[in-house]
């Protein structure tokens, strides 16, 4: 991965910190993208020493705001000419429903909404870079959610799993659907299942709740490492085994099956028209499809 520049949101914790390890071994120059400043400044200098690469960088943005998201690519701009890896790994959960700056309920837009604006900002920049890659985080329970495009944003019955749920199926969706437009580019995005994994987003998360956060103590001795669950990641990353697989979904190194409504391309479709309204890509100036 030398002289290779890689993006990873949610890079101060849990698998997105063991990401940016996995990568900086590898000889990557990696922009740890986080929310606290405090938090990411100490992610990076143990990533530095932990690594022995001095080719990092910290990158603030607050997910929850569009207008965040595009201070960042600005920033980036101002920085690198090139990015050859995209990592949108970032993630939440509420138990109760919230609302963004932007007038988003908080789970969409955080989990899946501000990949897709951040995605589109930087196709330009990875297209350039090309062979690059965009790489989703997602998770099994996708299988669980469906999109609803009558109530998107929950606001009749919220519930935080089924948020959760239908944010991750909009990830998969989302990767096939700019598979599909960014073919013959040089650039492929895939989508990944971790795995269950040991993070402190449930014990240091006021949104959970107590019987949740009992229950995850109860279970964390049998759950993954952030850095066994970092390896698909940094594998979609690094692995020449993938150059040039597109719109795939993989769970612990291997291509596996996303559910039947994640390749249902009507729905894909839809969705990212949808998204693109809600994000004002097309009056950002972003082509109105990636392949063009």
């Amino acid at each position: 991965m030398n002289g290779k520049i890689c993006m990873i949101t949610g890079a101060n914790s849990g698998i997105g910190k063991a990401t940016a390890l996995g990568l900086a071994k590898l000889g990557a120059t990696v922009i740890m993208v986080c929310r606290n400043k405090s938090r990411g400044e100490t992610a990076l200098a143990e990533t530095k020493e932990k690594s022995g690469n001095e080719n990092l960088d910290l990158m603030m943005v607050d997910l929850a705001s569009q207008e965040s998201v595009r201070q960042l690519v600005k920033d980036f701009e101002e920085r690198y000419r090139h990015l050859h890896v995209l990592i949108n790994n970032a993630g939440t959960y509420f138990t109760k429903r919230q609302v963004t700056v932007d007038g988003i309920e908080a789970t969409f837009a955080v989990n899946y909404l501000t990949r897709f604006l951040l995605t589109n900002l930087l196709l330009r920049t990875l297209k350039n870079s090309s062979p690059a890659r965009i790489i989703n985080v997602a998770g099994a329970y996708h299988s669980k959610g469906a999109i609803d495009f009558d109530d998107l944003q929950k606001k009749k019955d919220y519930d935080g799993a089924g948020a959760n749920n239908q944010s991750k199926l909009a990830d998969i969706l989302c990767t096939y659907e700019l598979a599909r437009r960014l073919k013959g580019t040089g650039v492929t995005v895939n989508c990944l299942h971790p795995g269950a994994v040991a993070t402190n987003l449930v014990e240091k998360d006021p949104n959970y709740p107590s019987l949740l956060k009992f229950l995850y103590k109860l279970f964390k001795p049998f759950l993954k490492s952030p850095e066994k669950g970092a390896e698909t990641s940094i594998y979609l990353a690094s692995s020449p085994e993938v150059e040039g697989v597109t719109g795939k979904y993989f769970v612990d190194k291997k291509e596996s099956k996303s559910s039947k409504e994640s390749y249902d391309e009507s729905i894909s479709k839809r969705l990212w028209e949808v998204s693109a309204k809600l994000t004002k890509i097309y009056e950002s100036g972003i082509e109105r499809d990636a392949d063009s």
